[in-house]
């Protein structure tokens, strides 16, 4: 992959791959950031096109590698595994400046759903930089951005809907049993007017097993008095459909849309 970095050919890369390769390749003697950093804190997703990114004192770097000359305070970074990063907040607010708004707010939406920082962490880096570059697309973003996506295709749902005028869906929303346990989850929605919104991956239909866990699911919410818009993979070229769908269960329930 790098100098003195091999790995075999049939194995898959990924971003996470790629970010330890990196650190390899510069004998421990960096900080990964941006989305290197975010692929060590295990978040899904990633573009393994996008090159790795690191900060360290020798500018030089070989193709697919990108050095940074980001300024760092001590508690902005962390050993995890072995590996020097930033920390996930650190990690957020640099992807956040660096990419524009639909590039990040997917890669954002997964870091904090796999690290759990706040975006409230994220804005106190930012009001301690008011003048770093990118900060106001930064700050846009982030009010856009919700760690509850569990995949990118639930995030430009979720976009979709509030961007026509939508209230903001809650996202993993659970249904505990009498034992308080988790029984259901539905991807997003609105309690007070009991509509859940679910995007439906390709296992969704494929899968025999989950297909009848699905339908057993959704009756038990309707037996809640809940009512499920099911998105699948091929209507989410169809915008306008799905939104005047939700509209319509919202509206009818109550919600002034």
């Amino acid at each position: 992959m790098y100098r003195n970095v091999y790995i075999a050919r049939d194995i898959k890369l990924t971003a996470l791959l790629k970010a330890e390769a990196s650190w390899l390749w510069a004998s421990g003697e960096a900080i990964l950031v941006g989305v290197s950093a975010a692929a060590v804190h295990r978040t899904k997703w990633l573009d393994v096109k996008l090159p790795a990114e690191l900060i360290r004192a020798d500018r030089h770097s070989p193709p697919g590698i990108v050095i940074r000359s980001w300024s760092l305070r001590p508690d902005e970074c962390q050993m995890v595994r072995g590996i020097r990063v930033t920390t996930p907040a650190r990690t957020a607010y640099d992807v956040g400046c660096s990419f524009p708004a639909k590039r990040a707010i997917p890669m954002l939406d997964a870091l904090l759903n796999a690290t759990r920082v706040p975006p409230a962490e994220v804005l106190k880096i930012a009001d301690a930089n008011p003048g770093a570059r990118g900060i106001r697309r930064l700050r846009s973003t982030l009010a856009l951005v919700d760690g509850g996506a569990e995949s990118p295709q639930e995030t430009r749902l979720r976009l979709m809907l509030t961007g026509a005028n939508l209230p903001p869906p809650e996202t993993q929303i659970e249904f505990r049993n009498a034992f308080g346990e988790v029984r259901i989850r539905v991807d997003m929605g609105w309690r007070e007017w009991r509509v859940a919104v679910e995007y439906d991956g390709e296992q969704h239909w494929t899968d025999a097993r989950q297909r009848a866990w699905d339908l057993e699911r959704i009756a038990l919410l309707e037996g809640l008095g809940w009512v499920v818009v099911r998105v699948s993979a091929d209507m989410m070229s169809r915008p306008g459909v799905i939104v005047e769908r939700v509209r319509a269960k919202l509206r009818a329930a109550g919600c002034a849309v």
